[in-house]
Formats: C-alpha cells, sequence, structure tokens
C-alpha cells in the first residue's frame, strides 16, 4: 500500500454525530463533551467556504471521521478516479481518524444515481469490489473501513452470505469494517433473517465503527412490513437493544449518531449520543471486569504462593 498521511488522532472509545451546520453555533461555542464529528466527505469536495471553515474549527477540536457516499466501490466499473482524487483532496487535507464507504453502487454510465443500491454476492463481485477497496487504500495510503447494506431485494444469483462476504473482503484487502446496526434490523426485517444470527456471524474483529440512526416504515407489494434506511429520526426502539447485542459480542467500539435528514436542534441529537454513550460506558465495563477479576486471584496466589 502506498504511504500517506497518518491519522491526526484516533477515534475515541465513545458516540459521536454528523456535524451539520445548524449546529455550529452549539458545538463551537457550548464545546460539547462529545466523542467525534462524522461528515460526509462529498460535501467538502469543493475548495473553500463556509463547510470547510466549519469543519476546520471542528476539527482542530475534536477528531473526526469522513464517510463517503459516492465511490460506487460496488459498481461494475472501476472507481472513478477524478472522485477518489477529491476524496483523497480532503483526508489529506483533514486528517480523519476513520474513512469509511458503503458496500454498494451508486453510477452508472458516468451518472450519480442517488441511492445506495445493493451489489450481487457473487465470486466475481466479490473479486471486482476487492480491487475497489484496493485502489481506494493505495490511492488515501490507509485503511478504510466498508459498510455493511440495508437492502431491499436481494438476488437470485447470489451464492456468498453477506457476513462471509465482509469477511473475505477484510481478508483480502486489510480493509476494516463499519457495523451498521441498523442496516441490519432493516435487512433482517426485509427478508425474514435473524438480525442476532447475522450479528453472531458477523466478522467482528474488523469493526472500527458502529452506526446507529433511525428508519422509516412502510409496507411492501404483499402487505408485509418494509423498512427503509432514512436517518430522519430518532434511533427506533428496537434497534437499541441490537445495539446493546453487538456491543456484548464486538466489545465497545466508537458509535456513531446519524440523522441526516429533518434533523432537530442540538440537545435532541445530543441526546441520542449521551444515550449511546451510557451502553459503551457500560461494556467498557463489563470489559474491564474479566480483567481485574484476573488481577485479584493473580494477587491472591502470590500473596498465599
Amino acid at each position: 500500500m502506498a504511504s500517506g498521511r497518518s491519522p491526526a488522532a484516533p477515534i475515541p472509545t465513545r458516540a459521536g454525530v454528523g456535524l451539520k451546520p445548524q449546529h455550529a453555533r452549539a458545538i463551537l461555542e457550548g464545546r460539547p463533551d462529545i466523542g467525534f464529528f462524522e461528515v460526509h466527505a462529498e460535501n467538502y469536495m469543493g475548495h473553500g467556504g463556509p463547510p470547510h471553515r466549519l469543519l476546520e474549527a471542528v476539527g482542530a477540536a475534536y477528531p473526526l471521521s469522513v464517510h463517503g457516499v459516492g465511490l460506487s466501490i460496488g459498481g461494475p466499473a472501476p472507481v472513478d478516479p477524478v472522485h477518489l482524487r477529491r476524496l483523497r483532496a480532503v483526508v489529506e487535507r483533514y486528517s480523519p481518524a476513520l474513512v469509511s464507504e458503503h458496500l454498494a453502487w451508486s453510477t452508472h454510465g458516468g451518472e450519480f444515481l442517488n441511492d445506495l443500491l445493493p451489489v450481487p454476492l457473487t465470486e466475481p463481485t466479490l473479486a471486482r469490489v476487492a480491487d475497489g477497496v484496493a485502489a481506494v487504500q493505495d490511492a488515501l495510503g490507509r485503511m478504510i473501513l466498508i459498510e455493511n447494506p440495508a437492502t431491499y431485494l436481494t438476488f437470485v444469483d447470489s451464492t456468498i452470505p453477506e457476513t462471509d462476504f465482509l469477511r473475505r473482503l477484510a481478508d483480502r484487502t486489510g480493509c476494516g469494517l463499519l457495523l451498521d446496526v441498523n442496516n441490519v434490523l432493516v435487512s433482517a426485517t426485509n427478508h425474514g433473517f435473524d438480525p442476532i444470527a447475522y450479528l453472531g456471524a458477523f466478522p467482528i474483529e474488523r469493526v472500527l465503527e458502529i452506526h446507529l440512526a433511525g428508519y422509516d416504515e412502510d409496507r411492501d407489494a404483499d402487505g408485509g412490513r418494509l423498512l427503509i434506511d432514512a436517518h430522519g429520526s430518532a434511533v427506533r426502539p428496537d434497534v437499541w437493544p441490537l445495539y446493546e447485542r453487538a456491543l456484548a459480542v464486538a466489545g465497545p467500539v466508537a458509535t456513531l449518531i446519524e440523522w441526516d435528514h429533518d434533523v432537530p436542534d442540538w440537545p435532541v441529537l445530543y441526546a441520542e449520543a449521551l444515550r449511546a454513550e451510557a451502553l459503551l460506558a457500560e461494556a467498557l465495563l463489563a470489559e474491564a471486569r474479566p480483567c481485574r477479576r484476573a488481577a485479584a486471584e493473580r494477587g491472591a496466589v502470590i500473596a498465599h504462593g
């Protein structure tokens, strides 16, 4: 992999939120106690202006994560070199602790589609996506994270379970993974599989970030429940227990609250982060207990030796 600029600071094992311009005053004047801020790379591919001034100020005070939505890394064509150069410019400018993208495609014939579309989980797709991830990591000079998708259909020619696909992708490229717990619940509900079993099969050792978000609900053509990864509301009540389960499996992992539409006032978004922070604190305590118990037992053996 090519050498590149290192992250300015690691992401702490805390909760963060997406950076929104309407919260600028609350953040810069109030300096809330929050773990990190995440931005969509495509919003910062211009050369200057208010978005960059805000991000520069926030990045001077907090760790940053950059989340891409436009690389179309699962598409049939190679990663667009122009888009990749723009992403590299953002990463070099802000030295984020994490850079992530989606297992999805969003371009065709040079046109950008305003959606993250699923990929068939096949051997040729795995080879193509691995090539794309490798190209991005070489261009950026660093590891990226790939996010599990929220899906509304499956392909009849898929031959690889999604968790195996992501594990093999990580093994082949050295990338990390971003576990979106809301996406797990959305896909599990839409396709009728067990989200707990999905978490049990997920390559959890590769997870460096977790996402939480709210979903919308509709009905499919047969009247069944259809969940939509909308990012326009608070984290839904049935997502929180799944998040607790993910922490029990993975241990504490930096966690982002995604709220990209109908964005609330800062106190509402901050409260969501505090809820995740409380669960992270419990996970940290649970992780520390066996270590303290082992240390105490070692001490007892030495004392009575």
